[in-house]
């Protein structure tokens, strides 16, 4: 599915070049042509492989807030090496891919570097982040910020009243079934993406809010899925106004510092300085791995979950139809109807989550054909099977 940067990777010109300059060579090579448009998806392969690896440390695209890294980093220790049929490295080359990790009952049984990435590295999420936002959104229930997803979202964004997000719930926002029109077509000069990059917000108003209460409703709430990544950042919002607290702040809070994670991640702003509902976590390829077992592990700090009861069997199952059998999305989750699930990103991103098998599967890329590459994606959603059928075959093995 398409996912799209808001309003964030914006070149500000010859100011920036002091910045440039702070970049370690390694990257300073590797961006030897800075991009000059403000869509990603303009840049050149060369410009996406270094720019992936470094949008949270060129001051010219982006700013961001740091998520601190945990002080008590959790183990991943090496499990026995996977056999796979085919060819990783083939795979690999075809995914493009900067890191690949497989993490079978918390052993890391795979780990694969390429594009000149490793392991002290941190590599953008795009929508990934989607899934995390969500995350939040479960922490703050429980935590008494939200009282039901079942509130009107103008409950937590007052800006919203009188708008077509009036008549929509926590819920159906989180469910991208919230009936209000959205285009998110790339190409399409005239869409919502695009048009809203160029938005000047009404005085006082949060530039993402003063968009989205001016689109008109389409088709009742709840009837319809309609992927928006508008309305991902208008739960980053919402996370933001219920708590009073920065999103990178409450993530550090509710899962980066419990998570055990390694290394700091940081998390870009949108121009109005608000970190990006939607968009744009950079973090180590580990942490990412990381960050699945946690909620793997039902994202629990002394026994107790972040998130309320019942709250992963909702988020991680189907809760809106999205036309392809076998799969739907839940919060703000890519979800299987055999109770797997994914968080994903443009251009390869993604974790994926089988709990049967307790097993996590971190993916980041430049896919070679674009953001949306059918090709790449089957390829992946292959490799996933191949795992589960590997990890099926040892579990009917006999024991020696």
């Amino acid at each position: 599915m398409k996912k799209v940067v808001l309003g964030t990777l914006v070149v500000v010109g010859a100011a920036a070049v002091g910045g440039w300059f702070s970049l370690d060579k390694e990257t300073r090579g590797l961006l030897a042509t800075v991009p000059t448009n403000r869509d990603l998806l303009f840049w050149t392969q060369p410009q996406r492989d270094a720019a992936f690896r470094a949008l949270d440390r060129i001051p010219l695209l982006a700013k961001a807030n740091v998520v601190p890294a945990s002080g008590t980093p959790s183990p991943l220790p090496p499990g026995p090496p996977l056999k796979l049929k085919s060819d990783v490295d083939a795979y690999m080359a075809g995914q493009r891919s900067a890191a690949l990790l497989v993490v079978h009952d918390g052993k890391l049984r795979l780990e694969r570097y390429g594009l000149d990435f490793d392991a002290a590295g941190r590599w953008t999420s795009f929508s990934v982040a989607k899934s995390l936002t969500s995350t939040l959104v479960g922490a703050a229930v429980k935590d008494g910020f939200i009282q039901s997803l079942d509130d009107k979202v103008s409950v937590y964004i007052p800006e919203l009243k009188g708008s077509a997000y009036d008549d929509v719930s926590v819920r159906q926002l989180l469910t991208m079934t919230s009936g209000v029109k959205w285009n998110e077509d790339y190409a399409d000069p005239n869409s919502d993406v695009a048009k809203f990059n160029n938005h000047q917000p009404e005085p006082g108003v949060e530039a993402l809010v003063s968009y989205m209460r001016k689109l008109p409703r389409d088709v009742p709430a709840g009837t319809r899925w309609l992927y928006s990544t508008g309305e991902t950042n208008l739960v980053g919002t919402l996370v933001q106004q219920a708590t009073k607290k920065p999103l990178a702040t409450y993530l550090a809070e509710k899962v980066w510092g419990p998570a055990g994670m390694e290394q700091q991640a940081t998390w870009l702003l949108s121009k109005t300085g608000k970190e990006i509902g939607g968009c744009c976590v950079q973090a180590s390829p580990r942490d990412y791995a990381r960050l699945g077992v946690f909620i793997l592990n039902g994202a629990q700090v002394n026994g107790q979950s972040i998130v309320p009861e019942g709250w992963w069997a909702e988020a991680t199952t189907k809760r809106a139809d999205i036309g392809r059998p076998g799969r739907g999305y839940g919060y703000q989750w890519w979800t299987y109807d055999d109770g797997s699930y994914a968080a994903r990103g443009i251009f390869g991103q993604g974790i994926f989550i089988d709990p049967q098998r307790k097993l996590v599967i971190v993916s980041n890329a430049n896919w070679a054909h674009g953001a949306r590459d059918p090709q790449a994606t089957e390829a992946r959603e292959n490799f996933y099977r191949e795992v589960q059928q590997v990890i099926d075959e040892e579990a009917r093995a006999p024991r020696p």
